[in-house]
């Protein structure tokens, strides 16, 4: 069977993650994408380099259009698969697999998640919760939103924003029309969202469903910087969260079409117990929490989320296999504090200690020069650590922090 991977740039999730799963289910892999160049470094030193194939994947009728001449060219008649696991490219992925037929998410849940003005107006509207928020179009003049009624602070962002790239806490009207006038300098063309500050402790919860059922994976509780950023800091990982708050995420869910695939969402846990979504990434956890989550869980997470795309049914009891992992675990990003070229930092490194594996992969390589994003840009390594006890994993973390250095030169 050959699969069909849509893909922007390279990440670790598709190089350690799906590549290599793909290879253990027997699959041939062709890549999708309009970083060719970028992937065919990627994958230079696999064992199994996928075929790289230019495609403007962001328009979902040239995917159909080029898997259709490549599926011409295949005399064989191989079955094949569709998938992506980018934030950009679901909706896009979604209508390509559906129009060959194929298992796919709905398009209409890929579109109601990126798009997080129709995600609010779809949870209010189904009166799960009401988020007051309102958005301002492209080229609009943010001077409009002065006649918005707000409940300060508010939250600024892209609409279909990732990684907290331009998400700001916002304290006055004054302020908003500033940041909002400074995004639109970055981001021409973009739309931008702002909504009430939703308060509570943040946390994850990680889910997969093969079309049949859907599993809970278990979660994340997060650690983010002071205000006004978001980066994301740590991420301490959670077998279960209180039985309600998973409750309420997944009706959720439900009321947004999630169902097929890796699904990662961002929800607050506040005081009274309710639990009120963020944001709903469909597709797997990155910035190395998948990898993470594979290794506590004891489970082959990439093949499971192929297998879904494959249309396979995934073992009835996978939520009760993940919740009986007795594992912790720890993933802390190194940020850069200012702007300038990194002239020194480790490199990647791998430890077995006392029952804890700790693993540290660089982000950004010595000798680049960057400027201070205050974003999750600002990642200069991750390291996480797996063992049987969280304060075991959080020492091993903070030891191995400790004892190397990260410099920047202005």
């Amino acid at each position: 069977m050959r699969l069909y991977l849509l893909a922007l740039n390279p990440t670790d999730s598709v190089t350690d993650g799906f590549l290599p799963a793909a290879v253990r289910l027997g699959l041939d892999v062709t890549v999708l994408t309009d970083h060719v160049e970028a992937h065919r470094r990627a994958y230079a030193d696999l064992e199994f380099a996928p075929e790289v194939v230019a495609c403007e994947v962001q328009d979902f009728r040239e995917a159909v259009g080029l898997i259709s001449r490549l599926r011409l060219a295949d005399s064989t008649g191989t079955p094949f698969a569709v998938f992506s696991n980018s934030d950009h490219l679901q909706t896009q992925t979604a209508l390509t697999a559906e129009y060959f037929g194929l298992p796919a998410k709905d398009w209409k849940a890929t579109l109601r998640t990126k798009n997080k003005g129709q995600l609010r107006r779809h949870l209010a509207a189904t009166g799960l919760d009401a988020v007051r928020s309102v958005e301002l179009a492209p080229e609009q003049d943010p001077s409009a939103l002065r006649a918005a009624d707000l409940p300060f602070p508010v939250v600024l962002k892209p609409r279909e924003g990732v990684a907290s790239e331009d998400v700001a806490l916002v304290a006055d009207i004054e302020e908003l029309v500033r940041r909002a006038g400074e995004i639109q300098d970055r981001r021409p063309g973009a739309a931008l969202v702002v909504e009430e500050f939703l308060e509570g402790q943040l946390r994850t919860l990680e889910t997969l469903g093969d079309g049949h059922r859907r599993h809970v994976l278990g979660g994340f509780r997060t650690t983010i910087s002071p205000p006004p950023d978001f980066i994301e800091e740590t991420l301490e990982f959670v077998p279960a969260h209180p039985s309600a708050a998973v409750a309420q995420v997944l009706a959720q869910l439900d009321a947004l079409g999630v169902g097929l695939g890796a699904c990662h969402t961002e929800f607050v846990l506040q005081p009274d117990g309710r639990a009120r979504i963020v944001e709903v990434n469909y597709r797997a956890i990155g910035d190395h929490c998948d990898l993470m989550l594979a290794e506590i869980l004891g489970v082959p997470l990439f093949e499971h989320i192929l297998a879904a795309h494959l249309g396979l049914e995934l073992p009835a009891d996978l939520g009760e296999q993940c919740a009986a992992s007795r594992l912790r675990a720890r993933n802390e990003a190194v940020c850069a504090d200012r702007a300038g070229t990194l002239t020194a930092a480790p490199g990647p490194y791998d430890e077995d200690l006392d029952g804890v594996r700790l693993t540290y992969r660089p982000l950004r390589p010595v000798g680049e020069r960057h400027q201070h994003y205050r974003t999750n840009r600002d990642y200069l390594g991750l390291v996480r650590a797996v063992g049987p006890e969280q304060t075991a994993v959080d020492a091993a973390v903070a030891r191995f922090v400790a004892a190397n250095r990260w410099e920047i030169t202005p």
